[in-house]
């Protein structure tokens, strides 16, 4: 799966399951933001970062976007039966 981020100007990219998650680790460049929940199963979120961007760089609203992704795409975060 990929993304427009809400405001329009970065792809975010999600493996929806293990096979997806191993292409995104595969095919990602250097330039690439990886997200995970540490130490537990979710989904693998790429952020593709503008040339020239740092990690300073990265809009807050962009942070939460990927991290609502993972969460909501992850075993604990949100498709474990409580």
């Amino acid at each position: 799966f990929y993304f427009q981020s809400r405001c329009g100007e970065y792809v975010i990219y999600m493996g929806k399951d293990k096979y997806e998650n191993e292409d995104l680790i595969k095919y990602g460049l250097p330039e690439d933001v990886w997200f995970h929940v540490d130490d537990l199963s979710s989904a693998h979120v790429y952020l593709r970062m503008k040339p020239g961007m740092s990690m300073d760089d990265i809009p807050e609203e962009l942070l939460l976007d990927c991290s609502a992704l993972v969460k909501a795409n992850s075993i604990e975060g949100c498709k474990k039966n409580h």
